[in-house]
């Protein structure tokens, strides 16, 4: 009898008429119980408890997201005016390609090779994506500050639209690559901890059992971060996301202010 066990419990016996005092325990230990069990996914029975996809070893997330924001980052950087362009138009594009075709080579379908020299191979990726999208934001914001653009506001908006957006791809590839070791780490669950705290893991009960961070939950951080210039849903935990973070931030509200500013400057009364 579960009275019985809680009655035994409190250190009386099965003939002891219980009191309110009594009750009141048995009632909170049952809702203790139910409390601490609904964080879980239980399956078969007591005892038997799942964990959270982000935290044990599953398939590598698909190539495709990625690569897809690549090109879109590229194509945007090659389209470029040749006055913010680091070097000849066709460069760093080019590297870019050259390394995201690689990387397809070796992992075509899913991540989930690990590689110190693939790795490697990623992280230049990014790293020229983000050099070239930095020497594009720096040219653009000393012209527009020297007030050397003489574009039409249109053309303007554009150029500055492409490297705004260029730099949400950039960071979303920097904390898609970085959290818990990259993608290939996460999978393997090498590292607990995380460095980006994801509401679905602070809410289990609220996602599909086999949810996981992906590249488009990165975009996504990436996107509300550069258009609220603080953390929304997601809040970074280790030092350097707050630092990239704050990057971030940063400059998004000089391109953006400046060019918005300075195209508002020029238009046609």
């Amino acid at each position: 009898m579960a009275e019985d066990d809680d009655l035994a419990a409190a250190g009386r016996g099965p003939g002891h008429t219980p009191d309110v005092a009594d009750a009141l325990r048995s009632v909170l230990r049952r809702i203790e119980g139910a409390a601490v069990g609904a964080g879980h996914d239980v399956v078969g029975g007591v005892g038997d408890v799942v964990v959270p996809a982000w935290r044990r070893v599953t398939q590598g997330e698909p190539r495709w997201p990625v690569s897809l924001a690549v090109v879109a980052a590229v194509t945007m950087q090659a389209l470029l005016p040749a006055r913010v362009n680091l070097g000849p138009r066709w460069l760093l594009p080019s590297l870019a390609i050259v390394l995201l075709v690689s990387l397809v080579a070796a992992n075509p379908r899913r991540i989930d090779k690990e590689s110190t020299p693939l790795r490697a191979a990623s992280m230049a990726l990014i790293a020229t994506i983000s050099l070239a999208n930095v020497w594009s934001a720096g040219r653009l914001v000393i012209d527009l500050v020297r007030n050397s653009n003489r574009s039409d506001p249109v053309h303007l908006l554009l150029t500055g639209a492409a490297i705004w957006l260029t730099n949400v791809i950039a960071f979303s590839l920097w904390y898609w690559e970085l959290d818990r070791g990259g993608p290939v780490a996460r999978a393997n669950a090498t590292r607990v901890l995380p460095d980006f705290l994801f509401a679905q893991m602070q809410s289990p009960e609220l996602a599909p059992p086999d949810w996981e961070p992906r590249f488009v939950d990165y975009l996504y951080l990436s996107f509300t971060n550069a258009t609220a210039f603080s953390p929304t849903d997601v809040m970074p935990l280790a030092r350097w996301a707050k630092l990239a973070m704050a990057v971030q931030s940063a400059v998004s509200l000089a391109v953006g202010a400046l060019v918005i500013a300075r195209a508002v400057n020029i238009l046609p009364s």
